[in-house]
């Protein structure tokens, strides 16, 4: 299953965030503005998140922001935003996050598969250090693999 498309305008480069709640709320806006999903969409990742705990900081300095699929999904989305200054999400090994990527994803069948999918880019080691000093939305684009 291949990830869903990276839209330029779902990319946010050197974004000054001040909490970690500020940087899923990046990464939420910038998967509306690329058409993937309703406002509220922000809402429910940081509910998640208050719910589970910082679960969704899934290596050292990647966090990976999601939420259930529901009504505020419009379509499969997936969105980068990297920090200039990273925040600290509450994880005790992988603190502080410089790099968050929203996912959001229509079909409950599909979001277990994107999601592994999303973490097989990450076997290669050097892929959150990349992220996190990508100057461009092209080169963040080229890291992921599915530039368009």
């Amino acid at each position: 299953m291949p990830l869903p498309t990276l839209a330029e305008s779902a990319i946010i480069v050197g974004a000054e965030a001040d909490d970690w709640r500020a940087a899923v709320r990046l990464a939420g806006r910038a998967l509306f503005e690329s058409g993937a999903t309703l406002p509220g969409y922000s809402d429910e990742m940081i509910r998640m998140i208050d719910e589970h705990g910082p679960y969704v900081v899934i290596a050292p300095g990647l966090a990976l922001a999601h939420a259930r699929p529901g009504p505020d999904v419009l379509a499969d989305g997936l969105a980068v935003v990297t920090l200039a200054t990273p925040v600290v999400f509450g994880h005790p090994h992988n603190d502080p996050v410089s790099v968050v990527l929203g996912l959001a994803i229509k079909s409950a069948e599909t979001h277990l598969e994107t999601v592994a999918e999303l973490a097989n880019v990450f076997n290669d080691s050097s892929a959150i250090s990349r992220l996190t000093t990508a100057a461009s939305v092209a080169e963040i684009q080229e890291i992921l693999g599915n530039a368009s």
